[in-house]
């Protein structure tokens, strides 16, 4: 093989990575292949690290003309000593050449772990999140950590600096574009990452130093086992049980189980009977991996089929949202009347008829940023004592003071039942906070609960109520 011409140059396009001008018959490393399209080798670009390193290992020579990031010198404005959980986290990334994923509870402290890291890797950093809120307040987060102006990229912003805030949908539109600016990416909530546009955002990028923050890792479709390639191995983990107590508020679950009145009882079975009549007839079983996409995919051909998809919509309905879950709901109020409660649905019909009937002030998606802001301020500040939600606050939010949450439905997933416990257990002295889980007895419920308490949090912390 012949040698590198010293022309070699390693260059950044649109989101890879190219070699320009190698000699005729040079073969580099591994991650690149050849492009016929345009005659060159090219490789993704979040092979960057790999690919430094292998020619480094070759003794290649060849000019570097891909990173656009700095090298940054911050003032941590915050007085901070990590707890013992934050600092062997911040102790295992490190190890693992700052690359890799922290899980910790919601309420442990993920947040200074990436301040930590921002401040000890100092290059161009790219801070990734969910949502516009959860945007704005690591803007905030950053603004009061550093001396120094905070980009943001979302949200009808377009301001690049050196610490910039972004959502996972503006990272992966825009990236490859910017994939070179940063040199450290950040991805709170990282289980969002996986996405099939979302990972475009960590592909597209070349930064070396990476950091994913969650509480809730797994994906049901088990996309999350794509994170070790594209921020690294899960390198630290502890659950809610393991900090209870110490660093999170201890807490206790009780689960709740209601009747049907009987004319609820009578939509529900006929309902049910309808939909498991059409899954006989398709000889289909929705446990199997692939039953639930036959099922959506024959219920549109016919319209038995048709049917059979509004009967399972009606029964999951009335199933989730009984005339007897409101009873519970009001007595739960009267025995907390001092509490803060949060108090989730799985549906914002439900949401609005709660919020109607109990006057208690409502968020879902519809809800304007600075109503939600305001109705949030009021509920910390103890102006409000209640809120009613279905899905949005289930992560990203800010309610320290929240003690009390009553789940009436949800889905079966285990990760939206730890976000919603999670949301009650950041640390006060004194506190001691509970979740309820309203139940349906004898509906499909059952299976629901069962599905989504299969995680230590639950271990010897629940008690039934009947």
């Amino acid at each position: 093989m012949p040698s590198p011409s010293p022309d070699m140059r390693l260059a950044f396009d649109d989101g890879t990575l190219v070699l320009l001008d190698p000699p005729a018959d040079y073969e580099p490393p591994s991650p690149f292949i050849w492009d016929s399209r345009v005659g060159r080798w090219r490789a993704q670009a979040h092979r960057y690290r790999d690919i430094i390193e292998a020619l480094q290992a070759g003794d290649v020579g060849i000019k570097n003309v891909v990173p656009r990031y700095n090298r940054l010198k911050l003032n941590f404005n915050r007085e901070h000593t990590p707890h013992p959980h934050q600092a062997e986290a911040f102790d295992a990334w490190q190890s693992n050449q700052y690359r890799g994923v922290v899980v910790l509870p919601t309420g442990s402290g993920k947040s200074l772990l990436a301040l930590m890291g921002i401040a000890e890797v100092a290059r161009s950093t790219l801070v990734v999140a969910p949502t516009i809120d959860l945007m704005n307040q690591w803007y905030d987060l950053l603004k009061d950590a550093f001396s120094c102006d905070i980009g943001i990229l979302g949200g009808g912003y377009h301001e690049l600096e050196d610490l910039t805030v972004t959502t996972y949908d503006s990272a992966y539109m825009h990236m490859d574009r910017y994939g070179n600016r940063f040199g450290f990416l950040v991805f709170d909530e990282v289980h969002h990452l996986p996405g099939e546009s979302y990972s475009h955002g960590a592909e597209l990028s070349i930064a070396p130093y990476r950091l994913g923050l969650t509480a809730t890792l797994e994906r049901p479709d088990g996309r999350h086992l794509m994170l070790r390639d594209l921020v690294g191995p899960t390198v630290y983990e502890k659950g809610i049980r393991d900090l209870s107590g110490d660093y999170l508020s201890e807490y206790n679950t009780e689960r709740i189980e209601v009747d049907m009145v009987a004319e609820e009882r009578v939509e529900y079975e006929t309902a049910r009977s309808q939909f498991n009549a059409f899954l006989e007839s398709k000889n289909l079983r929705l446990g199997s991996a692939s039953g639930w996409q036959n099922f959506v995919r024959l219920s549109a051909r016919s319209s038995d089929g048709r049917r059979a998809m509004l009967a399972y919509r009606r029964y999951r309905k009335v199933a989730l949202g009984t005339t007897a879950k409101l009873r519970v709901l009001e007595d739960l109020l009267k025995k907390h009347p001092r509490d803060r409660m949060l108090i989730f649905t799985n549906d914002n019909e439900t949401v609005y008829n709660i919020s109607e009937q109990f006057l208690i002030p409502a968020i879902t998606h519809q809800t304007r940023t600075k109503e939600r802001r305001e109705i949030l301020k009021a509920f910390n500040e103890g102006d409000i004592l209640a809120l009613v939600t279905s899905r949005v606050l289930n992560e990203g939010v800010n309610v320290p003071e929240a003690n009390v949450a009553v789940v009436l439905s949800g889905t079966s997933t285990i990760r939206e039942h730890v976000q919603r416990l999670g949301r009650i257990l950041r640390r006060r002295e004194g506190k001691h906070a509970i979740l309820y889980e309203v139940i349906s007895r004898n509906t499909v419920e059952d299976r629901i609960s069962r599905r989504r308490r299969q995680h230590d949090a639950y271990d010897g912390k629940q008690r039934e109520m009947f």
